[in-house]
């Protein structure tokens, strides 16, 4: 009956040549996103200063749970990309959805670094499920011109939720850290699963192309199941193939090597505002709204480059721009400084987010996407996991956070060369043929 419904939801809108249905699944990833950032990702760090100050953990320790999600999310990113692949992202994100609900309940009663960790990581599980990985998948499958301004509207939604943060700490402030988190985890359930009813896998099975073209003429009935959709696969590379290829490797590394940076500035920054800058936690909240205002903007903006310029290159200035702005973080003397990095990382994070999921699909094709994400996730996670801890190490050894983000910039600053060396590989040469999904 439900699927009756949303396939009768779709003819509407193949009727209707107004609106493409793409758009609409543009518009649920970026609520999906949105609640996330909101709610997890980029909430985080205010509660870490309340954890620090409830049980004494150390920053080393509250960063390992970052990186125990971002290990996760590497470790579950090849059997992710395959469900992707097999079931589609609208199953993957239900799934998801109620598992990140369930996740924050159980995060609402820890008292001890084992309960804290094991409700972290089933937030994290139902995190990535219904999260980047999943959006971009239905993203990459609905446009193709227009590619880099679908991910990049999506990736709009996390940044209108890092936005949200400053409503997220008003919570933390008037319920406490634990009512936030039972409430964060109600909130994700209601919201989040009318959402992913939008979320479908192939235009072609709705007798539809991607960026809304014009419907496929080579669909007729009867020539094929509604599961059975039509590729181009000469010119998509399988997962092999991708692995093979040196530009695999220099993309995975250059986008972990931003994500360094991006992850140990999420659980990191309102402490170094904080405990370094002496700003109160509502002022250290408002310095990450404009953050992630400025996200916002490049992301928006950074769709509308991507399509237009050469992907590669704005990559190699964007890794530029987050070594500089974190070394002007790390030094910050001033408030100019720090709004100063705001400018300048908020821009290269927005800039350089919808181009990571468009060069690979660039160059590999759409038809092993998923799985090729996912193995991709297993290089990425390196930055992801060890941001964090640098961070958080270096401030427990130094009693600040100058040396560990030093250490990150000059990282960012090598992704450039990664970026530089990945340039496109040649198309394989092989047949048409048909793939069952």
């Amino acid at each position: 009956m439900a699927e009756a419904t949303s396939r009768t939801a779709v003819e509407r809108a193949r009727r209707s040549p107004r609106v493409f249905f793409g758009w609409w699944i543009i518009a649920a990833g970026a609520g999906l996103q949105m609640m996330q950032a909101m709610f997890l990702g980029q909430a985080y760090g205010a509660y870490v200063v309340l954890l620090r100050d409830e049980f004494g953990w150390s920053k080393t320790m509250l960063s390992a749970a970052s990186s125990l999600r971002e290990a996760e999310s590497g470790i579950l990113g090849p059997a992710q990309g395959w469900l992707l692949d097999r079931i589609g992202p609208r199953a993957v994100a239900r799934i998801g959805v109620v598992v990140m609900g369930i996740g924050f309940m159980l995060f609402s009663q820890v008292n001890t670094p084992l309960t804290f960790y094991g409700a972290f990581l089933v937030m994290s599980v139902g995190g990535s499920m219904a999260g980047y990985m999943t959006v971009t998948f239905a993203a990459v499958h609905w446009f193709e011109r227009r590619r880099a301004t679908a991910i990049s509207l999506t990736s709009a939604g996390f940044a209108l939720g890092g936005m949200a943060v400053p409503i997220t700490v008003l919570l933390l402030e008037w319920l406490g850290w634990r009512g936030t988190a039972l409430l964060s985890g109600v909130l994700i359930m209601a919201i989040g699963l009318p959402l992913t009813r939008v979320l479908r896998h192939h235009p072609h099975d709705y007798g539809l192309r991607p960026d809304g073209d014009s419907e496929d003429a080579t669909a007729s009935p009867g020539h094929a199941s509604p599961r059975v959709v039509a590729r181009s696969t000469g010119d998509d590379f399988t997962l092999g193939e991708a692995v093979r290829q040196p530009a695999f490797w220099w993309i995975s590394l250059g986008h972990a090597s931003a994500l360094f940076v991006v992850s140990a500035i999420g659980v990191h920054l309102i402490s170094h505002l904080r405990e370094s800058q002496g700003y109160s936690l509502g002022q250290a909240s408002t310095i990450v709204f404009l953050m992630t205002l400025l996200f916002m903007a490049g992301t928006v903006s950074g769709g509308f480059l991507g399509d237009r310029v050469n992907k590669r290159s704005l990559l190699v200035a964007c890794m530029g721009m987050h070594g500089a702005g974190l070394l002007i973080l790390s030094h910050a003397a001033n408030v100019w400084m720090v709004v100063a990095f705001t400018l300048i990382h908020g821009l290269a994070w927005g800039w350089r987010g919808p181009q990571m999921a468009a060069i690979r699909a660039d160059y590999f094709g759409r038809s092993a996407f998923g799985k090729i994400m996912g193995v991709s996730n297993m290089v990425i996670i390196i930055g992801t996991i060890s941001g964090p801890l640098i961070a958080g190490y270096m401030y427990d050894r130094t009693g600040d956070y100058r040396l560990g983000f030093d250490i990150l910039a000059g990282i960012a600053l090598a992704g450039s060369v990664f970026f530089i060396l990945a340039r496109k590989p040649a198309h394989p040469r092989r047949a048409a043929v048909e793939m069952a999904v």
